[in-house]
Formats: structure tokens, sequence, C-alpha cells
């Protein structure tokens, strides 16, 4: 059997090299037909070269100034300074690859007439939006890192669009952040005047009440009964009437003055939290911090990255051989077709 594979082996390969013998000057016409053919429409002229410019960046792993800098927590700390990690990035590519930030490039760097894409297409958007996905890239590393890849025909516009790109991530889910701890913000602005208010009136209710003697109910009916007491022991009716008249002005108003007390000691421990709440929430709506950390910034190429001719040329020589050697295989196994004579 190992003589039989042994002996087809050598069988096939002598077969390849006689065919290749036979047939080597077509061959060689086809394959500098075909490099020369690819040199010459891999070529500016045909293939207008392009730059690659990259920016690499990490996602922040929090966004929240007040969670990270004003609240107290029991679990563990969160830091400013932290990577993100895979949620982060995945959240990263959803926002380069948003509309918005697409609309802005295409905008300000008036792609449409950039990519010599014709005003009267019917379907120029769709064009549009085709040519700037193709040039126009977002790839999460293995190491969670963002990498944005532009390819232009222009070298400075490359770098500019893809540093623009990372600019607008900042901006971009700063601004869909803010929106948000906005009316947040405004809710809680809300209840802390709201308490501060009812504070005031109940502030000023117990002024009244002061005003009218009533400054201590407890301590104040206390002592009033121990000294009325006393007079009516010594009989001394006009301090027993002044203490009355004190002790009904007790329990007129002393039931109002407690409820009020109470009240505004618990509304006051209410404001304080409240008040805390509102702090964080301004911080979050009025204060912004980065969303990255950029690792490189894009510059301008000084080589182009596409077209590569010489990959170009080696697949057209490869491809026009591999085609023509199984033409001339199909040609020769026609019946009655001879080629050449065989050896």
């Amino acid at each position: 059997m190992e003589d039989q594979n042994k002996t087809g082996n050598e069988f096939n390969s002598e077969r390849l090299f006689l065919f290749l013998t036979l047939w080597k000057k077509p061959l060689a016409i086809v394959a500098v037909v075909s490099a020369l053919a690819s040199i010459i429409f891999s070529s500016p002229y045909f293939i207008p070269p392009k730059y690659k410019s990259m920016v690499i960046m990490y996602p922040a792993s929090t966004s929240s100034i007040s969670k990270v800098l004003l609240t107290e927590s029991n679990g563990p700390k969160q830091d400013i300074l932290e990577f993100g990690e895979e949620q982060q990035a995945e959240q990263m590519l959803q926002i380069l690859n948003s509309n918005s930030i697409r609309d802005k490039i295409i905008q300000k760097y008036n792609l449409q007439d950039h990519y010599d894409i014709k005003s009267n297409s019917k379907y120029k958007i769709t064009e549009l939006y085709k040519e700037y996905e193709t040039n126009i890239t977002f790839r999460r590393t293995e190491n969670m890192a963002i990498k944005i890849t532009v390819l232009d025909s222009d070298p400075q516009i490359a770098a500019d669009i893809a540093n623009d790109i990372a600019a607008l991530f900042d901006s971009t889910k700063a601004q869909m952040q803010n929106d948000r701890a906005f009316q947040a913000f405004k809710i809680v602005e809300r209840e802390f005047e709201k308490l501060k208010g009812e504070i005031s009136s109940m502030e000023d209710s117990l002024t009244v009440l002061r005003g009218l003697g009533v400054f201590d109910y407890e301590s104040q009916s206390e002592m009033i009964n121990q000294q009325l007491a006393k007079e009516i022991a010594s009989n001394n009716r006009a301090g027993i009437k002044a203490l009355e008249e004190k002790l009904d002005i007790l329990a007129r108003y002393g039931g109002p003055y407690v409820s009020l007390r109470n009240q505004l000691e618990h509304e006051k421990k209410q404001l304080s939290l409240i008040k805390s709440k509102y702090e964080e929430a301004k911080v979050d709506a009025e204060q912004v911090l980065p969303q990255k950390f950029v690792v490189n910034t894009a510059y301008k190429a000084e080589k182009k990255s596409v077209p590569i001719r010489w990959l170009i040329v080696l697949i057209s020589v490869f491809g026009s051989i591999f085609t023509a050697v199984l033409l001339i295989v199909i040609l020769e196994r026609i019946p009655g077709l001879q080629l050449k004579k065989k050896t």
C-alpha cells in the first residue's frame, strides 16, 4: 500500500512538473500580463491612495462626579482614575456609532462633496453613510481599549476626523447624561425649596407662640405648677391669678407649640438629607468630567495605507496563473480536443 501511495505521489508530481514545463510559455505570458495589468490598475489614477489615522482610548469607569467625590459610602470606593471594563467599552462603541456623532462629522467636513457623491443621486444619503462606514471604523481591542480608525485621501483630514470623533464622544455622552441629571436636579431643587419654605413657616409660627409666652412647654408648666403651689400655700391671690393666666396660655398654645417643635425637628433632619442630594444633583448637572483616557491621538500619516500594490500584484498573478491552469486542464479533458501533444 505504501509503495502504491509513493508511486502515485511521484506520478502526480511528475505529471505536474511535465504540465508546467509543457505550458510554461503561455503561463509566463499570463503572469507578466497579469502583473502589468495589476500594476496599472492599482495606480493612483485608478485607485486613489488613502491614508490611515488612529486614536486609541479607554472609557472611564465612572461618570458621576457626586458619587466619586461627594457621596460617603460604606461600600468599595469608586476610583475616578480607574479605566472602564467590558460594559463601559461596549457603551463607548454604541455612542461612537451614534447618528449624532456621524452627522456632526459629515456636516463639519462636508463629506458628501469630499467623497464625490452627487447631490442629485437618488440614494445619496445611503451612499454617504456607506462610504462613512467604510472609511471610519470602531473596534474594541483585546485590552478593552477602543480604536478609532479613519481612512481618507487627505492625511490631515483623516487625522482631524479621528481626533474630532474622540472629542465628540465626550460631549455626546456628557449631553446625554446632563439632560437626565438636569431633570433630576430640578426635582430635588423643588423639594428642597419647598421644605425650606415649610420650615421657615413653622419657625415663624413658633416665634409667634414664643411672643405669647410659650418657650418650653414641659419645663414651663412644671415650674409654674411648683410656683403656683407655693403661692396657694402662702394665700397670695395676686400671684395665684398671674400664674393661672400663664397656665391658661400654656393650656391653649402648649399643644400646638409641642407639635410644631417636634415637626420642625423632624423636617430639619429631612432638610439635611435633601440638601446633600441637592448638592450632589447640582454638581452632576453643572459639572462635566472627561469620559475617556486617550492613549494615542491621531497624527498626519506620511505613507498611504491603501492600496497595498505589491499584495494586489501578487494576488493577481497567482489568481491568473491558477485560472489559466484550471482552464487548460478543463480544455484538455474535452474529448476530441488536443491542445498539446501528450508526452
